[in-house]
């Protein structure tokens, strides 16, 4: 048996610096459980390259590794300058041209890209551009220009972002862009599809739609960036496979000193919808430069572990920074030391009540077991990967082994807290039989040793979708035969 392993996910975005030889193999081998494509960058076609490549480097090392597609979304920016940037100094008049045909901006102004902002804004409101770094007053709207009050000293270059400080913009969360992009990565079988700048449960379900249009299975990921997501979150996450606490324009709309409390908020409303949670965002920005990350960044992503968040993104930190293999290898050195000192204590008063389905009930069970018996590991026989998302919404501290014949079951689970995913096709044998070889494949991987006291589910009829209905306790014997202890 081996010692502590790693629960906690550890997503990792592709980019430049991670096209290298080589480098993909050693990103995996360090911990990458799911890569993103941030489909907001480069061209798409070589971003269903690096897709490609991830398959092939996942096969070689005969590692189960997920795909997120992230779609750019709606992302408000300024347009061009002449010389490329200007320096704005605090009380000079700054205007915004919300006009297809906006010239080069300079010193007096520059274009934007969402035209229908002055509809949206009101003398007094703030925005923010480039992460709050310059932020603007508005003095009046003038049909397509809005005029603004400089209101900091800064640099603003080409593109950068805007966002109105409470948020209240009306624009959607699909733009035509990102229709087309959610065909295109359903023909590459990616195993998640993250929506950006959500605002409502309806912008989930049109995603949705459209991907299962496009014959796409994939898990829908809700990015929480927007502070209307806020207002429907309930409604979000129940409408989602999984949630994003994306906290760079969350931030900058909502404000630093609210987010804190928003993410453990999002995090814990995700886990009481059994949901999986994702926490993203500059987790380890300083390692864009440095080899090393802060303590403030280790204290960062060990709370967030503590706070129970299925997975912890890298983003700039893989993509383009000078270290992402170092960036990977901190992250899951903090992950491994925030678990092991915070050992989880299942809070049974917490758990779902009026349970409808018997896959739920069945997961419960499992876990009042595992925490009062000394249960070694939970097997669970899964074909879509859902007892196991069940399964980890309790944050045991046995780990769940979570065994299907469907790889794109074994993928998405790759994203889900406490879950190890193995490959394991039991068509053809009784449902007891399956759980019998389950243990001993799991003994001979090392997995299991004997005496062991094991939980397994599974459903009397094999190869069905939210068919576990048994729960069957076993012990390890020699050889790794499975003895039986009792069953429900």
């Amino acid at each position: 048996m081996t010692g502590h392993r790693r629960r906690t996910r550890i997503l990792a975005t592709l980019g430049p610096a991670t096209d290298g030889p080589g480098m993909l193999d050693a990103l995996l081998k360090a911990g990458v459980d799911v890569v993103r494509l941030n489909f907001s960058h480069g061209d798409p076609a070589a971003q269903l390259e690096r897709a490609q490549a991830v398959r092939a480097a996942a096969a070689r090392l005969k590692r189960e590794v997920g795909i997120l597609a992230d779609l750019p979304g709606p992302k408000l920016r300024i347009e061009t300058f002449a010389e490329g940037r200007v320096a704005l100094r605090a009380g000079q008049r700054f205007d915004l041209l919300a006009r297809t045909d906006a010239p080069p901006g300079g010193p007096g102004g520059v274009g934007i890209s969402y035209l229908g902002l002055p509809g949206d804004v009101r003398a007094d409101d703030i925005l923010l551009l480039d992460d709050g770094l310059v932020q603007l007053r508005v003095e009046r709207v003038d049909g397509d220009r809005i005029v603004t009050e400089v209101l900091n000293d800064g640099v603003l270059s080409d593109r950068k972002g805007l966002n109105r400080l409470g948020g209240g913009l009306s624009l959607g969360a699909l733009t035509e862009r990102d229709r087309e992009l959610i065909a295109i990565v359903a023909g590459a079988d990616v195993d998640f599809i993250a929506v950006s700048f959500c605002r409502n449960a309806q912008d989930m379900e049109e995603a949705r739609a459209i991907a299962r249009a496009h014959g796409s299975d994939a898990a829908l990921v809700a990015k929480i960036e927007r502070a209307e997501a806020i207002e429907n979150l309930t409604g979000i996450v129940m409408a989602s496979d999984a949630v994003m606490v994306a906290r760079g324009d969350l931030g900058v709309e909502i404000g630093d000193a609210e987010l804190p409390g928003l993410q453990k908020k999002i995090i814990r409303e995700s886990l009481a919808c059994n949901k999986v949670v994702i926490t993203a965002t500059q987790m380890l920005q300083s390692m864009v430069d440095n080899p090393i990350p802060t303590r403030a960044e280790v204290l960062d992503v060990a709370n967030a572990v503590i706070d129970g968040t299925d997975a912890v993104m890298l983003s700039q930190e893989t993509a383009a920074g000078h270290h992402p293999l170092k960036a990977v290898e901190a992250m899951a050195r903090i992950c491994v030391g925030a678990e092991r000192q915070f050992e989880m204590d299942t809070d049974f008063e917490k758990a779902q009540r009026n349970l409808q389905r018997p896959d739920q009930a069945i997961a419960m069970a499992t876990m009042f077991l595992t925490e009062h018996i000394g249960v070694r590991a939970i097997v669970a026989m899964t074909e879509s990967g859902g007892t196991a998302r069940f399964l980890s919404r309790f944050r045991s501290n046995a780990p769940i082994y979570a065994l299907s014949r469907h790889p794109g079951a074994r993928r998405r689970m790759a994203l889900m807290r406490d879950v190890f995913p193995i490959a394991f096709d039991s068509r053809g044998l009784a449902s007891r039989d399956a759980a019998r070889e389950a243990i001993r494949r799991l003994f001979e991987a090392g997995l299991l040793a004997e005496g062991d006291r094991v939980v397994v589910t599974s459903g009397d009829h094999m190869e069905q979708h939210g068919a576990t209905n048994t729960l069957r306790l076993l012990q390890v014997g020699p050889a790794g035969a499975a003895e039986g202890l009792g069953e429900l």
